[in-house]
């Protein structure tokens, strides 16, 4: 015979807990006005065998009566549903812990008194908030995707291989995740049918895309989706730090050896030419004598293998301060000056970073494969130029639909549209580092809204309007896709957690949470930012599609004697 153990899911409870709680607090009012047991079973329709189980099961629980008389009612029930959902929530989706250590906190907490706290029993409780957080997503993401105002978005795209090859797509804005989805392969045709189905129902156009130079990615931005691509400048740096930086890195650290043996080699012939008590060692026959090296050909050797290891670092960190330099070049606004800069002048900048670089490397006697990555690296630059013409051109456009003035549409290209560039940069960096650019930026913004200035005659309305207008035009450059990358990082931590992301329904509720329930400093999910309306409760649409957990099949009980 088999036996198949049969845990909370397989019963089949008369009584509902809530029902069984009100009648709970009825029957406490009943006993405290003196009326007999069966007087109470009558009053409330219950059998009196099944009253007087409910009795003896509270009087024997190993709690205190107020404990008990507190789970026994309605309010308390309905916190203990609480709790245990916001556990699951809390504990396994949004956090890196397991179901154990739920049960773990029901034991520890005396709670599995009032509720299963066994694996099983959580384990259900745990499929049932997951699969209300994936219908959650389903029906607010078609709702507020309905009520949205169109837009243009730009979407930061990569795949990434933690559980399975997933296809990532995120909004760089709001941070909305607009396709989280695993793949079987990574091609234009499979980007172009994942991206269909993830903008349906959606009031956006996609303009543009920046991602990395992967060859189905740019197929699928060229063929089918019909938007500018915007190339990172992380994978432009990185290869150059791969082709240049990384094989230097190499000959440092050669070189920082050889010196260390050079004078390692130094001391000890000074210490044996030093050390005069000691008696000459005895030559045995046959054998020649030891010539002792000469301490000016060491020493001459000792300061070569310094020099070299200077040289080196000198080089290295020349490289260095180049490659960042092409992070501050490309940039849509000079971050000296704050005045927008022309694609023509960025490319060129970068082009003789790069030839710097490429100096280097030649006087290093690098190899064909590092020389070969530098020109790939620096292929790249056109279309980092015209992703610059891109966005000037898209910005000039949006502005003369605003209707301005000559002197108005002036200050937005060339005042306040970079000083909302400059804030949205320092926002990026320390406060130390970003103080210089905040500072130019009110300099910029602050002449414009004087009541004499070119903005000042405009509405209090009209003014804020045009902020929030430059604000969202400043955003339309986008030079990294960091904050797919980090997605990426984020879902490999969980991978590992998981042992796989293999599941689809925990990969979609982790979307869910990021993208209804993880809020910035300011409160606003990415959800709302992205849709322009506050979703509804996630919390709160969960908790009312998971029943409340089953109670306990043997809580701990007091001892009698």
């Amino acid at each position: 015979m088999q036996y198949q153990a049969q845990g909370n899911e397989d019963r089949h409870q008369r009584w509902d807990r809530i029902e069984r709680a009100a009648l709970g607090e009825r029957d406490s009012k009943l006993q405290a006005q003196g009326l007999s047991q069966r007087q109470a079973a009558k009053m409330l329709d219950v059998p009196r065998s099944t009253l007087q189980a409910w009795r003896a099961s509270h009087e024997r629980l190993d709690a205190s009566p107020v404990v008990v008389a507190f789970f026994r009612s309605v309010a308390g029930l309905a916190f203990l549903h609480r709790l245990v959902v916001a556990l699951h929530l809390v504990y396994t989706e949004v956090g890196a812990c397991g179901i154990r250590l739920v049960c773990l906190f029901l034991r520890i907490t005396g709670l599995d008194r009032f509720v299963g706290a066994s694996y099983g029993t959580q384990h259900q409780v745990n499929r049932r908030v997951e699969e209300a957080i994936v219908a959650y997503r389903q029906e607010e993401s078609a709702r507020l995707g309905h009520e949205m105002p169109a837009k243009d978005i730009t979407v930061a795209q990569d795949e990434t291989f933690t559980g399975g090859l997933c296809l990532v797509g995120r909004d760089p804005v709001s941070n909305y995740i607009v396709l989280e989805q695993a793949a079987r392969a990574r091609a234009q045709d499979t980007w172009h049918a994942l991206m269909d189905q993830a903008l349906a129902g959606l009031h956006c156009q996609v303009m543009q895309s920046t991602s990395d130079e992967a060859p189905g990615l740019l197929a699928y931005v060229e063929h089918h989706l019909g938007a500018h691509h915007s190339p990172d400048l992380f994978h432009v740096q990185h290869a150059l730090s791969k082709a240049v930086s990384a094989p230097m890195a190499l000959k440092q650290r050669a070189a920082a050896k050889a010196a260390t043996q050079a004078e390692e080699t130094l001391k000890r012939v000074q210490e044996s030419r030093d050390n005069t008590h000691d008696e000459p060692t005895k030559r045995r026959p046959g054998r020649p004598s030891k010539a002792m090296p000469c301490l000016a050909q060491i020493a001459g050797e000792v300061e070569a293998t310094r020099h070299e290891h200077q040289r080196l670092s000198a080089q290295r960190e020349q490289v260095t301060q180049s490659m960042r330099a092409i992070g501050h070049a490309y940039h849509f606004v000079d971050l000296e000056r704050g005045v927008r800069r022309n694609g023509k002048l960025i490319a060129g900048d970068i082009h003789a970073h790069i030839d710097t670089i490429r100096t280097i490397a030649q006087q290093e006697h690098l190899s064909e494969t590092c020389l070969d990555r530098l020109e790939k690296a620096e292929r790249v630059v056109p279309k980092m130029q015209a992703t610059i013409e891109f966005v000037s051109s898209y910005v000039r456009q949006q502005v003369s639909r605003l209707a301005l003035t000559p002197p108005q549409s002036h200050a937005m290209h060339a005042h306040l549209i970079p000083s909302c560039y400059l804030d949205r940069v320092a926002a990026t960096r320390t406060v130390t580092a970003g103080e210089p650019l905040r500072a130019l930026a009110e300099r910029l913004r602050t002449p414009l809204f004087e009541p004499d200035g070119v903005l000042g005659a405009c509405s209090l309305l009209q003014q804020d309007q045009l902020k929030a207008k430059a604000a969202q035009l400043a955003e339309v450059f986008q030079r990294s896709s960091s904050k797919v990358e980090g997605r990426n990082g984020y879902l490999s931590l969980r991978n590992h957690q998981l042992r796989g992301l293999d599941h689809p329904r925990k990969r979609a509720c982790l979307t869910a949470v990021h993208n209804f329930l993880l809020t910035r400093p300011d409160g606003t999910t990415a959800a709302e930012r992205f849709f322009g309306q506050k979703p509804r409760s996630m919390f709160t649409a969960i908790l009312g599609a998971v029943a409340i957990p089953p109670a306990p099949l043997s809580p701990p009980r007091r001892a009698v004697g």
